[in-house]
């Protein structure tokens, strides 16, 4: 009998980035790179371990912006020629260092799994999706949903019918693409504010994350502090972040991504290959960029790029099992001391961004193989568990009062309104207002309820706590104020030509075509209703 649980929960998430309308958007590579470097490969970590008999058990959301861009058909055949550039240019590297043995041998190593990423991708006919539904089906992955488009819900709270939607088209999304209402969600941004358990209550969700001091400042103060979940007056549980897990991974000084054996992020072909020679493979602009393909490891060089020693996959996988071991006793040691001090079985739960796990950290996907392996055979003092079989077979937890929170900086929302962001709340307040105004209208014909319905949509992108992440930290930041604007400008012309009579059809048609995420959104979601639990603002 195990005296305790790990609950390993990865929040996979990117903003829709979807522009049928250029040839080429550089931000558009964000989903290309995630699909190459994180969700193929834990798709294949799982293929392997199902394969093998290790029922392994792991908690991951999906959020429906990206949902929507794995299953966009646009999105897939870009995808696709994309993969197909990097097969081709990593065939040349093959060719051109014939007398470089490393380098080859590098390229000869990339040229392998990109034919493995290949492979899979053509098994599911470049719907992932199907993939991961199969291990939903399984029961060895439990997939949560998110915001509709990750809004940050503390900051919209004035508007109870906008947090609402956010809850509630998430959840109509989950149905469509999962066959199955969601038991769990990934609050964005693991942002809450008191009340909110309510509306998660009306839309039937079980449980959602919150960081570690949302609980640990609850009333009352838990008896177990983040090692059990705790229930609230919603009948809704909350499960916190354990701070003692998740820095041996994020912590800058200490975690495992930063070792000297790992891949280098940072020094990429793209950028360092001659010219003329890269040029077919960079922007069409001429302008360089990451490809990928990246022959440095880490190395301990205080930082100098120059210094940069070459990477070597083979010492790195061995590195990634053995970080893997020490992950395993580290939660042996921690649950075996909960478990002598709590009197009953505690729950670690270990939450990260998905992406971290091969985007960011190269050799992420190989631990998570390696942990699951030697969790399942080399140790007996903890099971792996999802966060739905855990409540399934502990019903009973303290009942709390949570903390307003968030896993940003300092704990709160200042991440998400600063200096820096401040500027979009008034116009996003704005329409939201005239959004609700709208949703108490009935149209007269087809064009205004498409017109009313692609004025949620453009406001629910236009929430995107994205935007405001990216304007905080300072990167693509003109895209981020590109999007915001662009969206709230696309949802006030609708608005003016609704309340002239006078919809514009061919734009219409043109923003359907280019925002068309949920295809099935209703804009009486942001009606308000006290059967939903929305309240009355104040």
């Amino acid at each position: 009998m195990a005296l305790g649980y790990v609950a390993l929960v990865l929040h996979a998430h990117l903003p829709f980035v979807r522009h049928p309308e250029r040839d080429y958007v550089l931000e558009e590579e964000w989903l290309y790179e995630a699909i190459t470097e994180t969700y193929i490969p834990l798709l294949r970590v799982f293929e392997g371990l199902q394969r093998d008999g290790i029922d392994f058990k792991m908690t991951m959301s999906l959020t429906p912006p990206l949902v929507s861009m794995l299953q966009d058909p646009l999105l897939q055949e870009r995808y696709d020629r994309h993969l197909a550039k990097l097969q081709e240019l990593v065939i040349k590297e093959i060719d051109n260092n014939q007398h470089n043995g490393h380098i080859c041998y590098l390229a000869e190593f990339y040229h392998q799994e990109f034919l493995k990423i290949r492979e899979t991708w053509e098994q599911y006919k470049g719907d992932l999706i199907v993939g991961f539904r199969q291990f939903l089906e399984s029961n060895n992955l439990e997939i949560m949903t998110s915001g509709a488009t990750h809004g940050y819900l503390p900051l919209m709270k004035m508007y109870p019918e906008a947090v609402w939607a956010q809850i509630k088209v998430a959840c109509d999304h989950y149905h469509e693409a999962f066959g199955r209402p969601p038991k769990g969600i990934w609050l964005p941004e693991c942002a809450y504010y008191e009340g909110l358990e309510q509306m998660l209550a009306k839309a039937g969700l079980r449980y959602f994350i919150i960081d570690g001091h949302g609980i640990l400042y609850g009333h009352p103060r838990p008896c177990y502090g983040t090692y059990a979940p705790v229930f609230t007056e919603a009948g809704v549980a909350a499960f916190g972040r354990d701070h003692e897990s998740s820095s041996q991974v994020w912590s800058s000084k200490m975690g495992y991504p930063g070792d000297p054996e790992y891949r280098e992020f940072y020094k990429d072909l793209g950028w360092e290959a001659d010219y003329d020679y890269i040029k077919p493979y960079i922007m069409p602009n001429g302008q360089r960029k990451n490809t990928g393909i990246k022959y440095h490891k880490i190395t301990n060089t205080q930082g100098k790029m120059e210094d940069k020693a070459l990477y070597d996959p083979y010492w790195a996988r061995e590195k990634s099992a053995e970080h893997a071991g020490n992950f395993m006793y580290n939660r042996e040691q921690q649950i075996a001391h909960l478990a002598n001090m709590m009197q009953r079985p505690p729950v670690v739960v270990a939450p990260y961004d998905a992406e971290l796990f091969g985007h960011w950290w190269y050799e992420g996907p190989w631990f998570l193989d390696y942990l699951f392996r030697k969790t399942w055979y080399d140790q007996n003092i903890f099971d792996m568990v999802h966060l739905a079989d855990y409540l399934r077979h502990n019903p009973t937890q303290q009942l709390c009062r949570l903390s307003q929170s968030s896993w940003g900086y300092k704990g709160f929302h200042e991440f998400w309104l600063n200096d820096s962001n401040t500027w979009i709340y008034p116009h996003l307040h704005e329409a939201t207002e005239r959004m609700i105004e709208l949703s108490n209208l009935e149209p007269g014909n087809e064009l205004e309820e498409r017109a009313l319905n692609q004025a949620a949509r453009e406001l629910l992108l236009a929430q995107a706590s994205d935007w405001a992440f990216i304007m905080r930290t300072g990167t693509m930041v003109p895209y981020a104020v590109e999007r915001t604007k662009t969206h709230l400008l696309r949802f006030n012309q609708i608005y003016d030509d609704f309340q002239l009579g006078t919809i514009n059809t061919n734009f219409l048609d043109s923003v359907e075509d280019m925002d068309n995420i949920f295809p099935n959104l209703d804009y009486r979601v942001y009606r308000f209703s006290e059967k939903q639990g929305t309240g009355k603002r104040k």
